[in-house]
């Protein structure tokens, strides 16, 4: 079963357990592949729905941030639950540590002596982690590493 059916099999134990929260919040999500598919007229793989849900958890997390700070902490924790349902179906993130190492070999391969070069490597390390770690997060340790 791929990744877009176990989302609408959610979607329909949701319907089932009367969970309105999770079921609107995985309906924005499928909405949000159908788009994709129709925009782009193809068949969405697993890779190409992580992505989406990725850049979900994006824009709920910059949304939770601006209701923070307007002070509505009622719609920041509807849009944390929303993050808690999109985060269940990405993949597991990897350690500081994993990808510190992982970045070290990147660096390597590409010759990166200096911030000059973070460019080279963070377009190689955003290709293989995708989905797997935050581009902030490798941004930020590629600065540590190359500084």
């Amino acid at each position: 079963m791929n990744l877009r059916e176990t989302i609408n099999n959610d979607v329909k134990t949701a319907m089932k357990a009367k969970d309105t929260k999770k079921r609107d919040a995985l309906r924005l999500l499928t909405a949000a592949c159908k788009q994709i598919e129709v925009d782009e007229r193809k068949e969405l793989s697993d890779d190409d729905v992580i992505k989406i849900i990725t850049q979900q958890v994006k824009r709920r997390d910059d949304a939770a941030t601006q209701y923070r700070d307007a002070g509505r902490e009622d719609l920041m924790q509807i849009e944390l639950d929303e993050i808690a349902y999109y985060k269940a179906y990405l993949p597991e993130q990897l350690s500081d540590e994993a990808l510190s190492e992982a970045l070290k070999i990147i660096i390597e391969k590409v010759g990166a002596t200096t911030m000059k070069d973070m460019g080279k490597v963070m377009g190689m390390a955003s290709k293989e982690f995708a989905g797997i770690a935050d581009g902030k997060r490798i941004n930020m340790c590629v600065k540590t590493l190359l500084a």
